[in-house]
């Protein structure tokens, strides 16, 4: 009972966490174009959250490691969050967005390495934590959808802001307990080397994938004419697939880690192979469905290998971290592609970057 009560409270904080940060960051692109018209600057706005997550990621992921602690830190981040989340909503030109979202960034990377280990860590039966970790999913789906009722590009900031105050006070309910402390010399960098086609693969996926997500809710309604509401439902079909298939992985889906994280992988690239036909905004439903899919494969089976094999919250860091560097380059590259093309061509970057990933995804041994 007291084993449950735990895992309820570390799913709803992690659901409050993750609607905080997906009702601005689905939407960030097109908030970006109120203070901007030029895509290249859209995409580096997207890109500037994602810098700041990398080194805060990696830093205090191993920080949570050494300290033997993990609520600390994801205390830490959930005030952050609230205070540079709303800070969103003043910022009325393209520098103040910036800053905002750089805060934000450095405040989200406190607590997500330290929040997947704590989960992992209270359960015994490790695949069980799948369940906890799926309301991160459950979480994007809410913002999105919070997102598509408020119909308003200032007030979502404010609900954000609520949201990370609200799983604030879920987490002083939340014990405390000490973990072994992992004190070695260089480990950051034996758990890159140990896991390089792992990250190298993450990496290159979530190039292909970031950059179709700088401009999809831009094409989706400039060129077919969806309401924000309607990019809001396009959105939520990815995070509902997610949110099951992550629950079916702790009671149903028996295959190993690493062929879970190949199967996300790979299957990315008919996503955007699908992406690249549409004429209507909803014809994108069923290809967001699959990439919800795909990446809870890719998320529990590379986050559970990695915690299964190295040092806990230094490994989710990385794995965190390496999305963030992704989140960087993608949006740039994409910003370039469609200024000097259009956004289909993008598209088609996405399915070479990904095929390629899942070619450097199968060297990892299980």
């Amino acid at each position: 009972m007291q084993k449950l009560q735990v895992n309820n409270l570390v799913r709803s904080a992690t659901f409050f966490q993750h609607a905080g940060i997906s009702i601005v960051f689905v939407f960030m692109p097109i908030i970006a174009k109120g203070v901007t018209d030029s895509i290249f600057e859209i995409g580096l706005i997207v890109a500037s959250f994602s810098f700041a997550q990398i080194l805060s990621e990696i830093y205090f992921g191993r920080h949570s490691d050494k300290k033997g602690t993990r609520l600390k830190f994801i205390r830490i981040g959930f005030i952050g969050c609230a205070v540079t989340f709303g800070l969103h909503y003043f910022a009325d030109d393209i520098g103040l967005l910036f800053l905002a979202r750089i805060g934000a960034g450095i405040a989200s990377g406190i607590m997500i390495p330290a929040m997947i280990a704590y989960a992992y860590e209270a359960n015994v039966e490790k695949k069980r934590a799948a369940t906890v970790i799926s309301f991160h999913a459950l979480g994007w789906l809410a913002g999105i959808a919070a997102a598509g009722f408020a119909n308003d590009l200032k007030l979502i900031f404010l609900i954000s802001a609520a949201s990370f105050a609200i799983g604030f006070l879920f987490t002083l309910k939340m014990p405390n307990p000490e973990q072994e402390k992992e004190l070695g010399v260089g480990t950051t960098k034996k758990v890159i080397t140990k896991n390089k086609f792992l990250f190298m693969s993450l990496l290159l996926r979530h190039i292909g994938a970031t950059s179709v997500w700088t401009i999809l809710p831009i094409m989706l309604m400039e060129q077919m004419g969806a309401e924000l509401y309607q990019v809001s439902i396009v959105y939520v079909a990815n995070t509902l697939t997610a949110f099951v298939l992550m629950n079916l992985m702790a009671v149903r889906i028996n295959i190993s880690n690493v062929t879970k994280f190949k199967i996300g992988i790979g299957c990315t690239a008919f996503v955007f192979v699908g992406l690249s036909f549409i004429s209507e905004w909803w014809m994108a439903m069923p290809f967001m469905s699959l990439v919800g899919g795909t990446w809870a494969f890719l998320f529990i089976g590379g986050n559970f290998h990695l915690m299964e094999n190295n040092p806990r919250s230094t490994s989710t860091g990385i794995f965190s971290s390496t999305i963030s560097i992704a989140t960087v380059v993608g949006p740039v590259i994409a910003g370039g592609i469609a200024f000097a093309f259009d956004y289909v061509a993008v598209m088609y970057f996405a399915i070479a970057v990904i095929v390629c990933a899942f070619v450097v995804s199968l060297k990892i041994r299980k």
